[in-house]
């Protein structure tokens, strides 16, 4: 009796480890995934020439040169751009998205919207994902009321302060 209840005990320990140890195994293989794809987004310095005003996030920026870059511990969800100059900047949110076509060269994607336009995507050149800004209320707003187009501009890696001495 007493090796019986031995043997019961211990057939539902094995049970209980063994579902940990599965569910354990899946929680790595999930973590190990999501790892994979978030690696096809945006990553390192990318210089680009804007050669109209343009909105990254909820602010509105001059024309003129800028590099971008994901920021450090925000889980590649949080992007800086700056101005070659360093006068100005902004924070935005980006996630994951998928290109309808492969790129062939690095580029932003912006929407317009009349004579506004909108950070919309990065995308890294040969890499099907990149990162799709979240739209702010503003462009919420406006993108109700008006005709989308969109402007595609070329972009350079690294930073965009050493491309402009070089010219």
């Amino acid at each position: 009796m007493v090796i019986e209840n031995i043997k019961k005990r211990y057939a539902r320990q094995n049970g209980t480890r063994g579902l940990l140890l599965s569910l354990f195994a899946g929680l790595v293989l999930a973590l190990t995934m999501g790892a994979g794809k978030a690696k096809a987004q945006i990553i390192g310095d990318i210089a680009v020439k804007v050669p109209f005003q343009f909105y990254a996030g909820s602010t509105k920026l001059p024309a003129g040169e800028y590099r971008i870059h994901v920021l450090d511990d925000s889980g590649l969800t949080m992007m800086e751009i700056t101005s070659a100059d360093g006068s100005t900047s902004a924070l935005f949110q980006v996630e994951e998205t998928d290109a309808k076509d492969t790129p062939t060269k690095s580029e932003l994607i912006f929407n317009k919207y009349g004579d506004q336009y909108f950070l919309a995507e990065l995308f890294d050149e040969g890499e099907s994902s990149g990162s799709e800004v979240l739209k702010s209320r503003y462009e919420q707003r406006i993108s109700k009321n008006a005709e989308q187009a969109q402007e595609h501009v070329p972009v350079q890696r690294g930073n965009a302060t050493k491309q402009s001495a070089a010219r």
